[in-house]
């Protein structure tokens, strides 16, 4: 919780584990509005989805992916890009 970047997780099912302070900062959105939902749905737009969905799966799966940009979207809309 008190790192300056922001962390999240997802369980093997995509849900959304972990929430740290920093990425509800960026999407507006809290812990308890984040966790048990799944991220790809509920925080990526059409147009990404595919490709998040790819890259979580093989990380996963212990693929490393390297400087892939992570289109998280915050309540008002706005696209946000994270690092991963």
């Amino acid at each position: 919780e008190t790192a300056n970047a922001p962390i999240f997780g997802i369980n093997t099912a995509g849900q959304v584990t972990e929430w740290n302070r920093m990425v509800a900062n960026i999407t507006g959105y809290s812990k308890a509005e984040a966790v048990g939902k799944d991220l790809v749905s509920n925080f990526i737009s059409e147009k990404y989805k595919d490709s998040v969905s790819k890259v979580l799966q093989e990380a996963l799966d212990g693929q490393e992916t390297a400087n892939f940009e992570f289109p998280l979207f915050t309540k008002e809309f706005e696209r946000k890009i994270q690092i991963l």
